[in-house]
């Protein structure tokens, strides 16, 4: 295990030290322990943008014995630990301003799969939408794309069990730690899962199943994915709180259209009024719209000759000369700006005839 792993507990066991102060922290001083060390014996002006009661908790330190127990029960079960500086970080949850410190799994998948989708619904799910939800997923094999899903009643778990049916990898994320799994119903197809893909959580363990946790759990589900289907929804719920986040993040969201006063599709239905989601009814329409197949040759586009590039269009266009086509946040990620910040270089390398956007937010040099 990494040493550093202590002390990355530590920091995120302190009160008022939240995931971004750690990151961010680690990040300056290139470990944890070196937080713990170089924190207290520098002034307050060397550390402008944490907060003040975030430096009195690093001062003061965590409970080590408690971290010493801790670290006891991830040998004790295997469980892998994954700090966000590490490689095998899921790297879209790295785009994410929130995106959690560290990382705990059982299992064994690649986080940074080349096609991630995020199943998400009602706890309540009719046998139609178990139905489109199976038959979704069944056509989505070619497509070798693994299933991120939230391990609850309904729809999550249909679209787990759907993914390990047809041999696709799945990961279920948790609002607690990995020492139980809720609901107890789930123990069984846990277990599955860990056998072709992985359950992962943020949560030490003794963490509870809380009200506050599962938002939590649903931003690194949304984090993770390429896009995000909601199946069935009411109004409110966790799975509409995963489509806003997702929405936010910039990732595609999809809806299964509903007929009209029908209390599961009023989520679904509300998506696509207020253009937060595509309407879609099978995955033909997802791979068409992800760009999860082949497309048609494009035209070509002439390019403007003796263009003259800011430094941003400039640097972009180099990382895309390198690597041909990326995912919009992954570009972005790479050039080290915020998607708004990209935006309008983007919109002017298009069309200047340099680049092009495929479905899925993909951009291409021309």
């Amino acid at each position: 295990m990494n040493p550093d792993i202590k002390y990355l507990i530590g920091l995120i066991k302190l009160k008022g030290v939240g995931a971004a102060s750690v990151n961010k922290l680690v990040q300056h001083f290139g470990s944890a322990q070196e937080v713990f060390e170089q924190v207290p014996v520098l002034g307050t002006d060397d550390l402008k943008g944490i907060p003040q009661a975030a430096i009195e908790a690093i001062c003061g330190g965590p409970n080590w014995l408690d971290i010493e127990k801790e670290l006891a029960f991830i040998e004790k079960n295997e469980i892998d630990c994954i700090p966000y500086m590490d490689e095998r970080f899921p790297r879209r949850l790295k785009f994410c301003a929130d995106s959690p410190a560290l990382l705990y799994a059982t299992g064994n998948v690649d986080f940074n799969h080349p096609k991630i989708l995020a199943v998400v619904g009602t706890r309540r799910a009719t046998p139609q939408g178990k139905k489109i939800t199976e038959k979704i997923i069944e056509e989505l094999v070619s497509q070798d794309v693994l299933i991120i899903s939230g391990l609850a009643f309904g729809i999550d778990v249909v679209a787990h069990q759907a993914a390990l049916k047809n041999k696709l990898p799945t990961i279920g994320v948790l609002a607690h730690g990995l020492d139980r799994i809720y609901p107890s119903e789930h123990r069984g197809i846990s277990r599955e899962i860990e056998q072709n893909g992985a359950m992962l959580t943020e949560f030490t363990s003794g963490t509870k199943p809380d009200r506050e946790n599962f938002p939590k759990r649903n931003r690194i589900v949304a984090g993770m994915a390429d896009a995000i289907l909601v199946v069935e929804s009411q109004r409110t719920g966790g799975s509409m709180i995963t489509a806003d986040l997702g929405f936010g993040y910039g990732r595609d969201v999809f809806a299964i259209p509903g007929r009209p006063g029908d209390k599961q599709s009023e989520g679904c239905n509300f998506l696509i009024r207020q253009n937060k989601a595509s309407l879609v009814e099978s995955a033909t329409d997802i791979k068409y719209l992800m760009n999860w197949r082949e497309q048609p040759k494009p035209k070509q586009i002439q390019k403007q000759m003796f263009v003259q590039l800011s430094i941003a269009e400039e640097q972009l266009i180099n990382i895309l000369t390198e690597k041909r086509k990326l995912p919009l946040d992954e570009l972005c990620l790479t050039a080290g700006i915020s998607i708004s910040q990209a935006s309008v270089p983007l919109l002017t390398l298009e069309l200047n005839g340099m680049v092009r956007q495929l479905p899925g937010k993909v951009i291409e040099l021309v």
